[in-house]
């Protein structure tokens, strides 16, 4: 059995498997579904708490690039757990001030609690609808300089990156 910190990678990274397999629940039809979604989010947000007691944010120094990701992934579906998504988000920011973490993760990480806490989100990266076949963000601050500031983290220009949202 694997122990201490390479299970917990492998913790991680099976809970990312479970998401991208179940993502699809999360705007079903199916009451049934979505609320299974919300129960998968929770269980894992729940564990990803534990995991950053332990450990704190789980960079790639620590767990690894694939497990990292995941726990990005994690924080990103905490919407429910907003503590959870705001210790994640502080810890994030830690961890990108000392090299440890990726800026760009970072701002998906602050947008998706902005848009949660009801704020304009900064990078444009939460999409709210998508209107006769067109993405529709959540309100952004500052919009004429959106995609400035997404280049400043790597993230594509606001048009490039929801043409594949794009609905024909």
């Amino acid at each position: 059995m694997v122990s201490g910190i390479a299970a917990v990678a492998a913790e991680l990274e099976e809970m990312a498997a479970a998401d991208h397999r179940a993502a699809h629940l999360a705007n079903s039809a199916d009451v049934a579904e979505r609320l299974a979604w919300r129960r998968l989010a929770a269980r894992h947000a729940d564990r990803l708490a534990e995991v950053m007691d332990a450990y704190g944010w789980p960079t790639a120094n620590v767990v690894g690039e694939e497990a990292a990701q995941a726990a990005w992934l994690v924080a990103q579906h905490a919407d429910r757990q907003l503590d959870v998504q705001r210790r994640a988000l502080r810890l994030m920011e830690q961890a990108v001030s000392e090299g440890a973490a990726g800026v760009r993760e970072l701002a998906f990480l602050r947008d998706r609690t902005l848009v949660n806490e009801g704020r304009e989100q900064v990078y444009g990266t939460q999409i709210a609808d998508v209107v006769g076949g067109a993405p529709v963000p959540w309100p952004c601050v500052d919009p004429a300089r959106l995609d400035e500031r997404r280049a400043e983290v790597g993230i594509p220009p606001f048009e490039e990156y929801v043409a594949r949202f794009t609905v024909d």
